[in-house]
């Protein structure tokens, strides 16, 4: 199960030099994350300030 950045994401940049897969990159108006390359490790969402990355359901 991928990870994706919700709505919370303040645009930060915090999460992308954590991903270990290159898998996140900027969007307009927030990081997104390639769902088929994410190995589903959280790294994101431990350095994340605002909880953004969550689990795919």
């Amino acid at each position: 199960m991928a990870y994706v950045i919700t709505d919370d994401c303040i645009n930060c940049g915090a999460c992308e030099p954590e991903c270990p897969v290159s898998c996140i990159t900027a969007g307009d108006e927030k990081y997104v994350i390639d769902a088929e390359v994410c190995i589903d490790c959280g790294a994101c969402a431990d350095v994340c300030p605002t909880d953004a990355p969550v689990p795919q359901d």
